[in-house]
């Protein structure tokens, strides 16, 4: 995956500071086909950044604060990969908790997992569903998008093939 960055030159006309590769990216171990990539992210009240300095290898948590944001891209591989008998769930928890610090934290055994965020989801490539608390689920596929609004949910590849997912997450205050 590529990433172009822009900000300003000393004369502030626009450039582009960055090309190349998502440097926050992980490919895990423990579970062949799970891709995490942290493009960027953004603080509560921060400026536009004018030169394009990449703020990711600061961030501590993918969950941010109210007014802050994180742009995530995730590939899920398909769910048969977890009943792989070679599958390591105390690795793959352990990765998880390294790669995504705070997510990871709130994660249920069974992948649900509640967020305090308004999440922008899009579907760039394959077929996932979308499970809710009640056991609804909605699948979706390439160009479609997800609204979710810190609801308990998990995603479930239940396809032969890799999903990927870009969110963006923003943070927000809890209503109750």
């Amino acid at each position: 995956m590529r990433r172009v960055v822009t900000g300003h030159d000393e004369n502030g006309r626009s450039v582009v500071v960055s090309d190349g590769p998502v440097p926050r990216s992980r490919e895990f171990t423990s579970l062949p086909g799970w891709v995490s990539r942290l493009p960027w992210a953004t603080d509560p009240g921060e400026q536009v950044s004018r030169t394009g300095e990449d703020p990711t290898p600061k961030v501590t948590s993918l969950l941010p604060a109210p007014g802050g944001t994180r742009f995530i891209v995730l590939t899920f591989p398909p769910d048969t990969a977890m009943a792989d008998p070679e599958f390591d769930p105390v690795a793959f928890d352990r990765e998880q908790r390294a790669d995504s610090p705070g997510i990871a934290d709130l994660m249920e055994p069974d992948g649900m997992h509640t967020t305090p965020t308004v999440d922008y989801g899009i579907v760039l490539q394959g077929d996932i569903v979308l499970e809710l608390d009640n056991g609804h689920r909605t699948s979706l596929s390439a160009g479609d998008i997800v609204i979710q609004n810190g609801t308990r949910h998990s995603w479930r590849n239940r396809s032969d093939h890799p999903v990927t997912m870009a969110f963006v997450l923003v943070g927000a205050e809890r209503d109750g």
